[in-house]
């Protein structure tokens, strides 16, 4: 039975071509949803380029007919915006000024005509409230990655013969063929299917002890060649951050896209930060530039464009992770880093002061090539899939992009741990062979003694 969608200004927010994604179904857009769209439109942000990017969309269709009657959508459905059902009743208690309780009154009016109504919308609480006026309701999931626990991590466990493993130390390579993964499922040993880039951790089959390290290279597995590096006094502490070292330490033309993915307390930005200094500082090989550090959530909007002093000044309170891993290394000496501040500041500053380090806001690399820097992409898991896209299409040449963060600790409101960015990157950019991406694990944090206490048990 065909549908009427009615969609929410969120969901339009989010992917204004959400209107050309539900076949040949119709499309309603209440008439509040435009004026919610109208007041976006000023914006310097995303949210005010999609509210832009929806209109054109939809003054567009409006030139082929009547809105008010409904326009042809590619699809075979057709897009109306609806101006009626002030009448139907929702709960008293309800504010009918406000935009969501008037989008759930449209449905409930459709509904009330017959129509085989679906409410979409991003807004959690919007859902619930719906739902308790039998408003049938779904999310908006336009690009989609797999569910959390079965996403790509970029590592696999695999077994082979301790002879196969002494093999491999010696020839510093191993075939395929020669590897074996267990399946739980099946509860038994399997041909492995490895992706391009991907890192093994090899098992002895009869020897729990015997164990390699290695990186399937689209043909066999090799050896890693960066794992034991020491970047600015700061040691690798499980095979994870070894992982994290091969990526970082490879190449730029080899390796331009890291994805690092993992719990708080990994040393995610750490050992971005370390390898990025040594690559500029020690080896001297003046093959970056820069580091340029930005986060997903510092917005440059009228929020914080009032504020005074510079760009630098404004965006430096959102980059005090950044900082604290500074801190780490720039003094490497645990017991006298902190004995004179001032001293441990200076240093800071002084990498600041040399352009050595430089942040910005993510809205700011729109439109241009960016070209042998270091690129560090703090919280990335606050990146929409679009945004994303826009940020690895600017990277120029000579450049090496590092996408960090956690998907479990998601603060934008319109993405989950299937929708956001940096798992919409990894999701597709498996076995490419530009692209590097490790996982850590809860039982990898280093912080402290706590840290790894808090991510096993809360």
């Amino acid at each position: 039975m065909k549908k009427t969608y009615v969609l929410d200004t969120n969901v339009i927010l989010y992917s204004p071509g959400a209107i050309f994604t539900f076949g040949d179904n119709d499309i309603v857009i209440p008439e509040v949803v435009l004026e919610e769209l109208d007041s976006f439109k000023k914006d310097k942000n995303d949210l005010g380029a999609n509210a832009r990017h929806a209109a054109r969309l939809i003054d567009s269709l409006r030139k082929e007919g009547n809105l008010n009657k409904g326009v042809e959508l590619p699809g075979g459905g057709k897009l109306r915006v609806e101006m009626n059902h002030y009448d139907t009743q929702i709960p008293p208690s309800w504010d009918k000024t406000k935009p969501d309780n008037r989008i759930i009154q449209v449905c409930k009016g459709l509904k009330e005509q017959g129509k085989n109504v679906c409410l979409i919308t991003k807004d959690t609480f919007e859902r619930i409230k719906a739902d308790t006026v039998n408003i049938d309701v779904e999310d908006f999931h336009e690009k989609v990655v797999p569910d959390h626990e079965s996403q790509y991590t970029g590592r696999m466990d695999v077994y082979a013969t301790s002879e196969k493993i002494s093999e491999f130390y010696r020839k510093k390579f191993m075939n395929i063929d020669d590897l074996l993964c267990y399946s739980v499922e099946l509860d038994k040993y399997l041909k492995p299917n490895l992706d391009n880039n991907q890192f093994i951790i090899i098992h002895c089959l009869h020897n729990p002890k015997q164990t390699a390290l290695g990186r399937f290279d689209g043909n066999r597995i090799v050896q890693l060649y960066h794992k034991d590096n020491i970047p600015l006094g700061v040691n690798a502490r499980n095979v994870g951050q070894r992982f994290i070292l091969e990526a970082l330490y490879t190449d730029a033309e080899k390796a331009p896209l890291v994805i690092i993915k993992g719990p708080a307390g990994t040393a995610k930005t750490l050992f971005s930060l370390a390898v990025g200094l040594d690559k500029i500082m020690e080896e001297g090989k003046d093959q970056f530039r820069r580091i340029l550090v930005c986060r997903p959530n510092v917005t440059m909007d009228e929020d914080i464009g009032f504020l005074p002093g510079t760009e630098q000044e404004k965006i430096s309170p959102f980059m005090r992770p950044v900082l604290d891993n500074l801190e780490i290394l720039v003094d490497s000496d645990e017991k006298e880093r902190y004995k004179n501040e001032k001293e441990l500041s200076d240093k800071i500053k002084e990498l600041f002061d040399r352009r050595i380090i430089t942040t910005e806001a993510v809205a700011y690399l729109r439109g241009r090539s960016i070209v042998k820097n270091w690129v560090i992409i703090d919280e990335a898991q606050n990146l929409t899939p679009k945004q994303v896209k826009s940020i690895i299409t600017r990277v120029g040449v000579g450049t090496k992009l590092i996408l960090i963060g956690d998907p479990e600790q998601i603060d934008h409101p319109f993405l989950d741990s299937r929708s956001n960015g940096l798992c919409y990157a990894s999701e597709k950019m498996k076995g490419s062979a530009l692209c590097y991406q490790v996982t850590l694990k809860y039982d990898e944090c280093e912080r402290s003694p706590l840290a790894y206490e808090a991510s096993k048990r809360l």
